[in-house]
């Protein structure tokens, strides 16, 4: 398939720019590929679509505050700065985006915080707006991940032009957030309000948690028409030995088995035995799924609506059908379902 194929037409007002009041009464559309139906629904109907047994693996990364707003020294220029990934906790090192990019070159000093206690060294170029910076700070590590978190603000995505609002730090994480180290959310997870997870619990679901670091590679534009030679930025991923033991007992039974989110899915793609179980492991995937692909692990998945030539949309439509999926995506927007990080939910079975 061809990045051509992935062209839709989608309407600014459709862009969500902030979430829904309630987590789980966001819109949810219903894909059923065997049957080739849409059904129309709540978030919270979600649970009539699975049985005791069944599981939902939750991608359990937690986002940092990875904005930051500096000055340049002498000049005093603001410029916003981009956490993207530790890179030696010892020395302080961080990949980093700057913007404006054009005025931070090696040597350049930046100074954050109305005190300046926080100084960071440009030491290395990385690509066109990418930076290696060197933090100087004089307290404990632990007191420094504070300072940064302290003067971090929550990276909502370029497209929301509003400002960050107190409420964000919050609706921007899924409530079964627990390992830091996303710079952007597991959207499809944000869906989840406590009294759901409990519901689903009571139930009998299995809710095993897997762990992958969402980059802002995941949003990196695709900018070749032979979808064969895009690459994919790495990512870290953490599946650990508990959450392969539920979901290859899932698979074994024959249960649904839903991966929660395009994280969810590439974290236990990136993981697959020969046998087409899954695999324990830590390290780091850089796995680009399009179609046309066989799955391994899920039977099933939950997913936000999302932008046109994306890789996300490749994904997803690798897993309901290219065609069912254009087909639902024109009736979301005739239906105004609202898209991207903040947007309605799909079920896709």
């Amino acid at each position: 398939m061809k990045l051509s194929h992935f062209h839709f037409d989608l309407p600014d007002e459709l862009l969500a720019e902030r979430p829904s009041d309630i987590r789980d009464e966001s819109r949810l559309m219903v894909l059923d590929r065997k049957n080739q139906t849409i059904e129309h629904k709540l978030f919270k109907d979600v649970i009539d679509y699975f049985d005791e047994g069944d599981v939902m693996i939750l991608n359990n990364t937690k986002v940092f505050p990875a904005r930051l707003y500096g000055n340049k020294e002498k000049t005093g220029a603001r410029i916003e700065v981009f956490l993207l990934r530790e890179l030696n906790e010892e020395q302080r090192l961080w990949d980093v985006l700057v913007d404006p990019a054009r005025k931070i070159r090696i040597g350049n000093k930046l100074y954050f915080g109305e005190d300046e206690t926080l100084v960071a060294e440009v030491i290395d170029n990385t690509t066109s707006r990418g930076r290696t910076l060197r933090f100087l700070y004089d307290g404990s590590y632990h007191e420094f991940r504070r300072k940064l978190t302290e003067l971090g603000e929550t990276p909502l995505p370029k497209y929301i032009q509003r400002e960050v609002e107190p409420e964000d730090a919050e609706r921007y994480q899924t409530i079964f957030a627990k390992n830091e180290g996303a710079v952007a959310a597991p959207t499809a997870g944000l869906h989840f309000s406590k009294h759901l997870l409990k519901r689903l619990e009571i139930k009998g679901v299995e809710l095993p948690e897997v762990t992958l670091h969402v980059g802002l590679g995941t949003f990196n534009p695709v900018e070749v028409e032979d979808l064969s030679k895009h690459k994919m930025d790495s990512e870290e991923i953490y599946v650990t030995k508990p959450a392969t033991d539920i979901i290859n007992k899932g698979i074994a039974e024959k249960r649904r088995v839903c991966a929660v989110g395009t994280t969810a899915m590439r974290a236990v793609e990136s993981c697959v035995s020969s046998s087409g179980t899954l695999n324990e492991f830590t390290g780091w995937t850089n796995k680009f799924i399009f179609p046309p692909y066989e799955f391994s692990i899920a039977n099933s998945m939950i997913t936000n609506f999302h932008t046109p030539k994306s890789t996300l949309l490749m994904m997803v439509s690798a897993f309901a059908g290219h065609d069912f999926m254009k087909r639902a995506y024109e009736e979301a927007v005739k239906e105004k379902y609202r898209f991207y990080t903040y947007g309605d939910a799909m079920l896709i079975i």
